[in-house]
C-alpha cells in the first residue's frame, strides 16, 4: 500500500513539474511579444534559465542524500512552481533576465528531487515503471500546451496565464508529497558490497557514450519544447493562438509513447528501441525542416507529422539510457549523476544555444542541429546499451504493497 501511493505520489511530482514547463514552454511567443525580445535576448533568457538549473542541480543532489528526496520534493515542488512569477511579471529584458535564473534555480532543484524519489519507488517495486513518470511529465507539458492555446483564443493574456499556474500549482503539489515513501534508514552494508575489489562499476567509455546519447536526446527534446511554437509562429506564419499547438502535438506524442515505453522495451529489447528512437527522431525534424517547402495549410500538417515523429522517437531515449545504468550492478550512482549531468545540459542549454544559431543565420538553419543530434541517439546509446545487456543483471528488489 505504501508503494503504490508513493508511486501515485510521484505521478503527481512529474505531471505538475511537466505542467509548469509547458506553460513557461507555451507562452514564449506570447512573452516575446510583450516584451519584444527576439531571437537573440529570448536565447539569452533561456541560456540563463539553463545556467541557473545546472547551479542549483550540482547542489540539489548532496542535499537530497542529506535530507533525503522526500523532504527536498516538500518544499522544492512549490517553489519552483511560484518561481515562475519572477518571468511573468519582469517589466523589462534586464529583470526577465534575473527573473529567469530564479526559474532556473526552482527547475533545477525539482527535477533533481523527484528523480531521485522516482529511483527509490521503482526500486521497492523490483520492476520498471521509471518510463511511465516520464510520460506523465511529457503529460503535463501537453496539458499546458492546450491550456495556453485554449486562454489565447478566449481572449486571456499569457501572462496572466503564467500568474494563475504560480499561484495555483503550489498548493496543488501538497497532496502529491503527502503521498510519498517515508524516509528510511539507509541499510548497512553486507561484506560483499562494502569491498570494493567486487564493485562492478561501469568504465569510462561506457559513461561517455550513454553521456553523448543522452546529451543528443535531451538536446533533441528541449529544441521542441522551446521551439516548437516558435518555429510555426515565425517560419510558418501561424497566428499566436494556434503556435502552441506544434510544441502540444510533439508533447502528446512523447506522453503516450512514454506510458506504453516498458512494454515496448521488453518487446524489442532496449538495444532497438534505441535505435528506433534515434532513426525516427531524425525523420521527424527532417519533416519540420522541409515544412516551408509546402504552401499553405500543407506547410503546418508537414511540421505537425514531423514534431510527431520526433516525440514518438525521443520519447524512450531517457527511460531506456536511465534504466541501462541502473541496471548495470554494482555502485553504479557516481556513473548515474554523470549521466542525467549530460543529459540535463542538452536540455536546458541546446534550446538557448539554438537561440544564437537563429539569430545568426536562421530558426531552420539552427533545427538543424538538433536533426543531427537525434541520429546521435542511436550511433552511441546502441553499442553502449549492448554492453551492457551483455552484463549479469542484479536481483530485483521485491515491491511491498
Amino acid at each position: 500500500m505504501v508503494a503504490r501511493r508513493a508511486r501515485q505520489g510521484v505521478f503527481g511530482l512529474f505531471f505538475l513539474s511537466g505542467l509548469v514547463v509547458g506553460v513557461w514552454a507555451a507562452g514564449l511567443p506570447s512573452l516575446n511579444d510583450r516584451l519584444d525580445l527576439g531571437p537573440a535576448k529570448l536565447g539569452t533568457a533561456l541560456l540563463l534559465i539553463s545556467l541557473g538549473a545546472l547551479v542549483s542541480m550540482l547542489i540539489a543532489g548532496p542535499v537530497v542524500d542529506r535530507w533525503t528526496s522526500r523532504r527536498v520534493c516538500w518544499f522544492a515542488g512549490p517553489l519552483s512552481a511560484l518561481a515562475l512569477l519572477a518571468p511573468a511579471l519582469a517589466p523589462s529584458y534586464g529583470l526577465l533576465a534575473v527573473a529567469a535564473v530564479v526559474f532556473g534555480i526552482g527547475i533545477g532543484v525539482v527535477e533533481v528531487a523527484i528523480n531521485a524519489h522516482s529511483v527509490e519507488v521503482e526500486r521497492v517495486y523490483g520492476r520498471p515503471i521509471i518510463s511511465a513518470f516520464h510520460g506523465t511529465w511529457s503529460l503535463g507539458g501537453a496539458a499546458a500546451g492546450l491550456i495556453t492555446s485554449l486562454v489565447l483564443q478566449l481572449g486571456a493574456s499569457g501572462q496572466a496565464l503564467l500568474v494563475a499556474t504560480a499561484l495555483i500549482v503550489p498548493f496543488l503539489y501538497l497532496p502529491a508529497v503527502m503521498r510519498l515513501l517515508p524516509p528510511v534508514p539507509s541499510p548497512s552494508p553486507s561484506p560483499d558490497t562494502a569491498a570494493p575489489g567486487k564493485a562492478v562499476g561501469l568504465r569510462w567509455g561506457l559513461i561517455a557514450l550513454l553521456g553523448l546519447a543522452a546529451f543528443a536526446g535531451h538536446l533533441s527534446e528541449g529544441a521542441a519544447i522551446d521551439w516548437a511554437a516558435l518555429h510555426a509562429r515565425w517560419i510558418l506564419g501561424t497566428d499566436p493562438a494556434a503556435a502552441p499547438l506544434a510544441y502540444t502535438i510533439f508533447a502528446v506524442a512523447m506522453t503516450t509513447v512514454r506510458l506504453l515505453g516498458d512494454p515496448i522495451r521488453a518487446r524489442l529489447g532496449s538495444v532497438l528501441t534505441i535505435q528506433l528512437a534515434g532513426v525516427l527522431a531524425t525523420c521527424g525534424y527532417v519533416l519540420v525542416l522541409c515544412a516551408p517547402l509546402f504552401a499553405g495549410a500543407a506547410s503546418l500538417v508537414v511540421a505537425w507529422s514531423g514534431w510527431a515523429l520526433a516525440g514518438v522517437g525521443l520519447a524512450t531515449v531517457v527511460p531506456v539510457i536511465f534504466s541501462a545504468v541502473g541496471a548495470a550492478g554494482g555502485p553504479v550512482g557516481k556513473a548515474l549523476s554523470l549521466v542525467t549531468a549530460f543529459g540535463y545540459s542538452g536540455l536546458l542549454i541546446g534550446p538557448a544555444v539554438l537561440g544564437f544559431v537563429a539569430e545568426a543565420s536562421s530558426l531552420p538553419v539552427a533545427l538543424v542541429i538538433p536533426a543531427v543530434l537525434a541520429a546521435v541517439v542511436a550511433l552511441a546509446g546502441s553499442p553502449s546499451i549492448r554492453a551492457l545487456t551483455t552484463r549479469p543483471t542484479p536481483d530485483p528488489v521485491p515491491a511491498h504493497d
